[in-house]
């Protein structure tokens, strides 16, 4: 817990319901240190109240604790004695970092609406009207166009409804994206006494609940990566935690170009959520590590594969939990090379992203 700062959840009364959700919202962030341990996080909370007086004399940790119960945040474990989440705790978790990190979103009404160079066929009729193509479907073409244009060009004796006569409504693109999130859980991510896996967690969760909510038509695969990367569920984040592991990012990236070649949508993209250097390279049965620097052989690889995904119209975002120069230079190179984008952030709650955006070539400041 070294390095966090609590004073700023120091809660204020206002509304009937308050008290809970200001426990809450600190909860939820105590759940991610501790990796979902309900336990921990609970001695956490009650250390906090101790500290900070988080709690009154009307409502109390004990009080909060069966509200977590009886609301369905929490649940025992049968036979086992022990607390965890529920569902709707797991999901309670992604949509508060989706509302730190985004902001508040509105659920859009259709499935995907992603600026796309490719186009769909659609699935909302606009207010555009266009002569007749070849190929467009028989329930776009707006009869009372046809019709007016037909007694135009042949009169109304006898009435001929001729191809060129033929107009159709123009459709929406709406589009669907398959995204492939990764994430760093090498011991970088943890060392020096600095917690670059919370940020990182919170990141992923935000991202794949944006995904669930805005674009549920969209399919989102999860990979983690260290000496090797797997891939987990969704339910699985927050639950991360980091291992004795080096950071293989070659096989993070092969992995996540594995699962976007099954997906047949033309939209495809990768998220890595990372601080930043890759040290290791499986090379047959063998591990080539070097965690002293940037290795020549393993960033060079690195970036082959960048430009592999850059081939196949797949761009890489990369949020980079960390502000060391040397590591965003080459995450600059990496990105440049992916012709992606990268998001710098600093450790401090995720509260100002430097996205650069090489595709335009320029830089922004996200609030």
């Amino acid at each position: 817990m070294q390095g966090h700062h609590f004073s700023k959840f120091i809660p204020e009364e206002h509304g009937p319901n308050s008290k809970f959700e200001q426990l809450l919202s600190i909860f939820q962030q105590l759940l991610l240190m501790t990796s979902g341990d309900v336990g921990e996080a609970m001695q956490w909370l009650s250390e906090l109240d101790r500290r900070y007086d988080l709690t009154n004399d009307k409502y109390g940790i004990g009080d909060f604790y069966e509200d977590l119960k009886k609301k369905g945040y929490i649940t025992e474990k049968e036979g086992e004695g022990k607390v965890v989440m529920t569902p709707k705790g797991e999901q309670s978790i992604r949509k508060s970092a989706l509302d730190e990190i985004f902001g508040k979103l509105k659920r859009s009404k259709s499935g995907g609406n992603h600026h796309t160079p490719y186009s769909g066929t659609g699935d909302e009729l606009s207010s555009d009207v266009r002569p007749y193509q070849f190929g467009d479907s028989l329930e776009q073409i707006s009869m009372t166009e046809s019709i007016k244009n037909a007694q135009v060009n042949h009169g109304i004796g006898d009435f001929t409804l001729m191809e060129q006569d033929l107009e159709v409504v123009e459709k929406e693109q709406k589009t669907t994206t398959s995204t492939v999130m990764m994430i760093d859980i090498s011991h970088s991510m943890i060392l020096y006494g600095e917690d670059r896996i919370t940020p990182a967690k919170k990141v992923a969760l935000a991202m794949a609940e944006l995904i669930k909510t805005k674009y549920p038509k969209d399919s989102l695969d999860i990979i983690v990566f260290g000496n090797d990367a797997w891939q987990i569920q969704i339910k699985d984040l927050p639950y991360l935690e980091v291992g004795p592991y080096h950071t293989n990012t070659v096989a993070g990236l092969e992995l996540a170009m594995d699962l976007l070649r099954r997906r047949k949508t033309r939209n495809k993209q990768i998220f890595m959520i990372t601080d930043g250097k890759p040290t290791c390279l499986k090379e047959g049965i063998k591990y080539y590590k070097n965690s002293f620097g940037l290795d020549r052989k393993i960033v060079s690889k690195t970036l082959t594969l960048a430009a592999q995904c850059r081939r196949l119209d797949i761009p890489v975002t990369t949020f980079m939990i960390a502000s060391d120069p040397y590591l965003k230079q080459f995450v600059q190179n990496f990105t440049q090379v992916n012709n992606g984008r990268a998001y710098y952030s600093n450790l401090d709650g995720l509260g100002s992203f430097v996205l650069e955006d090489f595709q335009r070539n320029r830089r922004k400041n996200i609030k």
